[in-house]
């Protein structure tokens, strides 16, 4: 049954606004005026969403990407679970929707969920109800809730669907958790340079401008890199600015994206993270797809578009020309060099014993600890040898204004 927004006025002069299941709008508004409410607006909506999302020109297009979404990351993964937990109890799925709409906190996700149902409810099937909202919801996402309506198993599909979603958000937040502080040093790092060299080393300079003796070598260097930065300062942040576009401009070309991509991964340490990190995901989707019968051409689709690494999503790619002409998956991965061994290596065993997805979400848990394990690694050599450099630098400062006071005591002497 289609659902409507309406605005409306209470019989004590309040303004209401909710969403209501009518056969039309006029039945919506007769609806109203039985529950002793006078209607003021009532809108599709389907109408509504439609309007937001497909409006054409220029001001639809930035209203699209101003817009926030309806779910974030977090919160798509608890609303999954709710999903799953209902549909797993025996629910009928538009019952679930019904119950996640009238639970919702939110407005929009309460209107998003609304529609959802009103589509379900119309005849369509939950995944070609999501895919209207590609905004909200992934292909990756789409395609496992409709390999789930075809096997009739929903409830165990949207499990899986759920724990890959919180394991992906436990592992970002594990490598934010990481980095934070090394990011927090670095900053009060700079902040602390750039007020001692723009602030305090020119009023040493103006104390010692009349002496006729000279100053230490220290003090005339941080002097000259203290006039260097006050006069040219804005430049350089200029050119930094610059040169942060141009480097996004070039990474948008995806024949440079790629060649970049290909270097990070040489990298001592960084390039091992990412390795290991894009390879997690790669394999945990491509394991949650095919646990789900998606057929494996269109899982290694999927799963190599998870790749944020352009010259490993290009080595997928070719691992599925190889596996579309009849190569088992196995040797397809070990021929690229840039997944790691231990991948090939588990599915070839899921494919020996027919347990392929399971092998391939133990490949996805031992990459995610090593991902974490490195993360921590580098955290930790990072965060002393951050403290170091800047207390080796702020030593510098310190001495190159304490030099000459030094020199000046001991000429009084």
């Amino acid at each position: 049954m289609p659902v409507y927004s309406f605005e409306a006025l209470t019989a004590d002069g309040e303004t209401r606004k909710g969403v209501i299941e009518a056969d039309s709008a006029k039945g919506a508004r007769s609806l109203l005026r039985g529950q002793a409410m006078v209607p003021i607006k009532v809108e599709s909506v389907g109408a509504q969403a439609a309007g937001q999302d497909g409006a054409g020109g220029a001001g639809a297009s930035a209203g699209r990407s101003l817009r926030r979404r309806v779910f974030s990351a977090t919160g798509l993964a608890i609303w999954t679970r709710q999903l799953a937990g209902l549909v797993s109890s025996g629910l009928p799925l538009e019952r679930a929707l019904t119950s996640l709409s009238d639970e919702a906190e939110r407005d929009n996700e309460h209107h998003l969920v609304a529609l959802l149902r009103a589509e379900v409810n119309g005849g369509a099937t939950f995944a070609k109800a999501l895919s209207q909202h590609p905004r909200e919801f992934t292909p990756i996402f789409i395609a496992v809730i409709g390999a789930g309506e075809q096997s009739g198993n929903l409830g165990l599909v949207l499990e899986r669907l759920a724990d890959d979603l919180e394991e992906q958000q436990a592992l970002k937040a594990k490598l934010i958790g990481a980095a934070l502080y090394p990011a927090i040093v670095s900053l009060v790092a700079v902040v602390i340079v750039l007020f001692l060299v723009t602030y305090v080393v020119p009023q040493v300079a103006h104390v010692f401008a009349g002496s006729k003796r000279a100053l230490p070598l220290l003090t005339v260097i941080m002097i000259g890199t203290s006039a260097f930065v006050r006069s040219y300062g804005w430049l350089m942040l200029i050119a930094i600015i610059f040169g942060v576009i141009g480097a996004r401009l070039a990474l948008a070309n995806a024949l440079f994206r790629e060649k970049f991509d290909a270097a990070w991964l040489n990298l001592p340490i960084l390039g091992k993270l990412s390795r290991s990190y894009n390879t997690a995901r790669f394999a945990s989707t491509l394991a949650m797809l095919a646990a789900a019968g998606v057929p494996i051409l269109k899982a290694l689709q999927a799963a190599a578009e998870t790749l944020s690494n352009r010259a490993m999503r290009t080595d997928a790619l070719d691992a599925l020309v190889l596996v579309r002409e009849g190569a088992p998956l196995a040797s397809a991965l070990a021929q690229k060099k840039r997944f790691p061994g231990l991948l090939a290596m588990f599915a070839r065993l899921g494919e020996q014993t027919g347990q392929l997805p399971t092998m391939l979400q133990r490949a996805a848990k031992q990459l995610s600890v090593e991902v974490q394990r490195r993360a921590m690694q580098l955290a930790t050599i990072l965060e002393p040898l951050l403290i170091v450099v800047m207390g080796v630098v702020v030593m510098l400062i310190v001495l190159a204004v304490l030099m000459p006071i030094i020199q000046l005591n001991q000429l009084v002497k």
